[in-house]
């Protein structure tokens, strides 16, 4: 027998005994639950999974074993929650369905306790630490905070206790351990269209794994179900209402087929099929596909009937992601008061005068504008052309005691910087060509925002804002509203696995490159942190002085801006392709950020 093989055996074993004792997989102790990879990896959502094999009640158990019995059966989703109900009384309505809520809690809870026993009456309380929410619709909530709840037993004509009373106010949430989600959850992303109609956003939810054969059907029925409440009104679902698969999604020999009803013949061939690649490639026994609409197959134009799963990357979250070294340059502050781009381990000069001497630049995606901050980081300043010794002209001033956030671009040409002090914030957003105007509907305008960052598709931003005396990582969304204006809002916490969060910067679409210091550390490190939530990796070894900036692009290596003995350096890994590459620090240079 093989030493997996074996590993897998007990890995069944433990979980056939109560399931009390511990995971048999890494997940992270804050944040969304996910499997234990590394975060630069592809999420496969059909992995492995340890089946959980339930307990059902016994006769002779008390009222603080059936609780913690009926916890664990909790966590086994086969033939909806038989075994769990069994602990129930006769008249308990409780039925969580394929689609829960779900409170995350770190461990599962191994010891209640019994707080009032009179006759065939009892109440046992239960304490823990919670993780965070996930709502029915699959969206996760990070919160780190004491949980305490109660159930009520009865004794029943039986002699036998059972659960009368739950502390779950919806009678169909459950409380799970971050081992019971890893073990029974996987996240995905489903993809719906932002407001251009030609750029994918993913929307990332946890999907229960009830078996590996309908995982497919899952997945796509999860994507007609259309976006959770926090993109809804930010995305465009290409799916007409009332689309319903016919059948099961059907997968042979690594070819699906996906047969939906006569309402898809109203709707976009071309952006339903690319929804639906987009969302079936994250299964790897999916290959290639086939659209069917009541029976018969369609195909948009120029494609073949049988389409890879790749087949619409022009449609990607992040745009066109260079290959190998075609990735674009980084531009990076030189020690000698210009902005140019990095080329190897130098800094060429490309800006020079007034607007080479601005802190955090950062240049437009089309290269036709540079933006940055004064020194001290009162003011936002743009120039153009990005070449030469372009004038700098003041777009905006701060109020007193206030400074503003590294300036950030949308594909559009759009400028959007955040003004703020504490407990207070503004968002500013420029369209190419027009003045400066400050958004109405700001969700964080009651807090220290230090950081913001829109993602490549245009509709997610991250920010890192102080809250409860810490600085804290959430991504919000951007609706666009009939009449023009903007509501950025909804930011939810990615994680509680990182404190102090310094700077950051967008990988791609899945993942964060930030500077941070974990629970426990002493010092700000670099950590790569998937908006997931799944547990944050480190990232490279080896000193890197005072780490203050960090740029992260597709397909190009992370840079770090650091100070080190008085000096400000730009530090790259050795091996980029390797996030555990010691990190060498060759430039003099700071404030490193990638075109757009």
């Amino acid at each position: 027998m093989t030493g997996a093989a074996h590993g897998r055996i007990l890995c069944l074993l433990a979980g056939a005994v109560l399931l009390l004792g511990a995971g048999c997989a890494t997940v992270p102790s804050g944040g969304q639950v996910v499997t234990g990879k590394p975060a630069e990896r592809d999420e496969r959502v059909d992995d492995p999974y340890v089946r959980l094999i339930p307990v059902k009640p016994r006769p002779e158990w008390g009222p603080a074993q059936i609780v913690s019995g009926f916890l664990a059966a909790s966590a086994s989703f086969d033939d909806d929650h038989k075994v769990a109900k069994m602990y129930l009384g006769a008249r308990n309505s409780w039925n969580p369905g394929l689609r829960p809520s779900v409170t995350v809690l770190t461990t599962r809870i191994t010891d209640p306790q019994i707080v009032r026993a009179s006759g065939a009456q009892a109440t046992v309380k239960v304490t823990g630490e919670e993780l965070g929410t996930i709502t029915s619709d699959g969206q996760y909530t990070a919160s780190s905070r004491e949980f305490v709840a109660t159930f009520q037993l009865t004794k029943t004509s039986q002699g036998v206790w059972r659960i009368t009373g739950l502390p779950i106010d919806d009678k169909s949430g459950l409380l799970l351990s971050k081992d019971d989600v890893d073990r029974a959850l996987r996240t995905v992303n489903l993809f719906f269209f932002a407001p251009d109609q030609q750029t994918l956003v993913p929307n990332g939810i946890f999907l229960p794994v009830v078996n590996r054969q309908t995982l497919p059907t899952q997945l796509v029925q999860a994507l007609l179900d259309g976006p959770t409440s926090w993109l809804n009104g930010a995305v465009s679902n290409a799916f007409p209402t009332g689309t319903r698969l016919l059948r099961g999604v059907h997968v042979d020999k690594d070819i699906a087929t996906v047969d939906l009803s006569k309402e898809a013949r109203a709707g976009s061939i071309e952006q339903m099929s690319a929804q639906l690649s987009w969302t079936m490639r994250q299964l790897s026994e999916i290959k290639s596909w086939r659209l069917q609409i009541e029976g018969q197959t369609v195909t948009a134009d120029g494609m073949e009937p049988i389409q890879p799963v790749h087949a619409w990357d022009a449609n990607s979250p992040d745009g066109q992601v260079p290959h190998g070294e075609n990735h674009p340059n980084a531009y990076v502050v030189g020690p000698s008061s210009f902005i140019g781009p990095l080329e190897g381990d130098r800094a060429q000069a490309l800006v020079t005068g007034a607007a080479g001497r601005l802190s955090r630049p950062a240049i437009a995606p089309d290269y036709g504008e540079l933006a940055g901050l004064s020194p001290a980081a009162d003011q936002v300043l743009v120039a153009a052309p990005v070449s030469g010794s372009p004038t700098p002209r003041v777009l905006l001033t701060a109020h007193a005691g206030a400074r503003f956030t590294a300036p950030t671009w949308s594909r559009d040409g759009t400028l959007w910087v955040v003004e703020s002090k504490k407990d207070e914030s503004w968002l500013w957003v420029r369209p190419r060509g027009s003045r400066a105007v400050r958004s109405a509907h700001w969700g964080l305008g009651g807090r220290d925002v230090r950081a913001f960052r829109l993602a490549r598709d245009g509709v997610r931003a991250a920010v890192i804002a102080h809250i409860d005396g810490r600085s804290q990582v959430q991504i919000g969304r951007i609706a666009h509203a009939p009449d023009g204006s903007l509501d950025v809002g909804s930011f939810l916490p990615v994680s509680s696995d990182l404190q102090d969060a310094v700077d950051f910067a967008w990988r791609d679409y899945n993942t964060l490159a930030v500077l941070g210091r974990a629970k426990r550390d002493s010092q700000t490190l670099p950590f790569l942190m998937p908006i997931s939530g799944s547990a944050i990796t480190p990232l490279g070894v080896g000193s890197l002085g005072e780490p203050r900036t960090i740029a992260a692009a597709p397909g190009a290596p992370i840079l770090i801006g650091t100070r080190s003995s008085g000096k400000d350096q730009i530090c790259r890994q050795h091996a980029p392709s390797n996030s555990y590459s010691p990190w060498i620090c060759p430039t003099a240079a700071k404030d490193p950020n990638y075109p757009g």
